[in-house]
């Protein structure tokens, strides 16, 4: 073996510095959503005023590397503020030092533009022109738009700052210059406000824009603010009827909680039954949003006579015995004629009609704790039902295991056994089936809440 010879150091040398290798900091970032607070102002008096709260946007991970960190930053806040009047916005960034970590630094203003667009301006003092400059912003936006409904809606109620004769909704085709441009600015209120919402094809003529506006009389002209929009689009359904979509709907955060969703979905609802439409659906709506909409439609249907015949057989069955002794429980669905009527007069889809059939039962069975045990059956029934695809008391599907010289492992039988047909003894049994039924009840459980949720605001509905 080879050993490396040493140079001897003379007696005056110097001793040889070690290098040192440094290592970047790790980086754990700060989360986008604890830094970034959100202002809405009507007035530029309204800009750093503590009395101006901050409002919550949604997860903001996509915009932020996907785990929604923001890197390199120590001491970071963001403070946007959103110009009500002409929806531009600015970001006041202030922070204490940076460091170039393991993650680098993050591109703030990039990430910013990827939100606001073109909406965002450059400095402060832009920012605070825009209230003078663009104070008529949404008039002229929305000048064009068709007025389809103004003042209150018989049975609707709105507790807020906001008079019913100041309320309008207006229409506009989002192929327009004028809905393009206004909804172009509304897109990153859709995107901090919207969880999981993606901006419309502007380019596609069958989306419509529905504006819940504030139209308030002053001296010189009237002023314009939006309270809330809907993203509407209108599809064809064979043979000769239109199908309309809710993909989009917003009540800017300070007028929320306050009735404004419900009077644009009942003014929806009315375009709906008015312009002949097949019927309304609703794209992925949130938990909230599904809430509103089922209080909604159940108010409608209390009101509709020809299903009270259907709903009297229903309660009929419940009251003969204990429904969740016997082997076979009854589906508990409305009879077709019944579903067919309610889509035809009050467009309701049959998806939604079946779960408004739910609380229907529920606000009928009188007192609701005697029969609470065969509800929670029928339930059980139905969300089995939905999970699987048929019927919990329907024959079950067998997969058995057949031999084959050509594919073992991917030769097998799928069959329904008849009534009184013994299982086969090979069937393959899902060793997770205790798993299984206890996720089911869990969502027997959380449907029975939103059922109660929905009747108790029907009954007792929240001024």
């Amino acid at each position: 073996m080879v050993q490396k010879q040493q140079s001897a150091a003379g007696p005056g040398a110097e001793p040889r510095k070690r290098r040192r290798v440094g290592f970047s900091p790790a980086d754990t970032g700060v989360e986008a959503n604890e830094c970034i607070k959100i202002y809405l102002v009507s007035s530029k008096e309204e800009v750093d005023s503590p009395e101006i709260p901050s409002v919550n946007p949604v997860d903001l991970s996509d915009f932020f590397g996907g785990d929604g960190k923001i890197y390199g930053y120590q001491g970071l806040k963001i403070n946007v503020w959103i110009n009500c009047i002409s929806l531009h916005s600015y970001a006041d960034v202030t922070y204490q030092s940076t460091t170039n970590g393991d993650k680098g630094i993050t591109d703030l203003k990039s990430a910013l533009q990827n939100i606001f667009a073109e909406t965002i301006v450059a400095n402060k003092d832009e920012f605070l022109q825009t209230f003078s400059t663009e104070k008529g912003f949404i008039r002229n936006m929305v000048s064009d738009g068709e007025v389809i409904h103004s003042g209150a809606i018989d049975g609707s109620s709105i507790n807020a700052q906001v008079a019913p004769s100041d309320l309008q909704v207006l229409r506009m085709k989002i192929g327009s210059p004028n809905a393009g441009l206004l909804y172009s600015r509304l897109v990153p209120l859709v995107l901090l406000f919207v969880d999981g919402s993606n901006p419309i094809d502007v380019t596609d003529p069958d989306w419509h824009l529905y504006l819940l506006i504030q139209k308030k009389e002053e001296k010189e002209e009237p002023s314009y603010r939006i309270v809330g929009f809907s993203a509407i689009y209108k599809f064809y359904r064979y043979p000769d009827r239109l199908r309309m979509r809710l993909s989009q709907i917003l009540v800017l955060p300070s007028f929320q909680g306050k009735g404004f969703g419900s009077y644009l979905v009942e003014v929806v609802n009315k375009v709906a039954v008015a312009e002949y439409i097949y019927d309304l659906t609703v794209e992925e709506p949130s938990e909230k949003f599904q809430h509103i909409r089922t209080c909604i439609d159940i108010n409608r249907l209390r009101a509709f006579d020809p299903i009270k015949p259907a709903i009297d057989s229903a309660i009929q069955t419940f009251t003969k015995g204990k429904l969740s002794k016997k082997a076979q429980i009854p589906r508990f669905t409305p009879p077709l004629n019944a579903i067919e009527k309610v889509r035809e007069t009050l467009k309701i889809n049959k998806k939604q009609f079946l779960k408004c059939w739910e609380v229907l039962i529920y606000l009928a069975l009188d007192p609701i704790e005697k029969y609470m045990e065969d509800y929670t059956s029928v339930i059980t029934n139905h969300v089995r039902t939905d999970i699987l695809g048929k019927d919990i008391e329907a024959p079950t599907k067998q997969v058995v295991d057949v031999p084959s010289s050509f594919a073992p492992e991917a030769s097998f039988v799928v069959f329904k056994p008849v009534n009184g047909e013994e299982a086969n003894s090979n069937v393959q049994v899902d060793e997770n089936t205790p798993d299984q039924e206890q996720q089911l009840k869990q969502l027997v459980e959380e449907r029975i809440r939103e059922i109660k949720l929905v009747a108790e605001r029907v009954i007792c509905p929240k001024v």
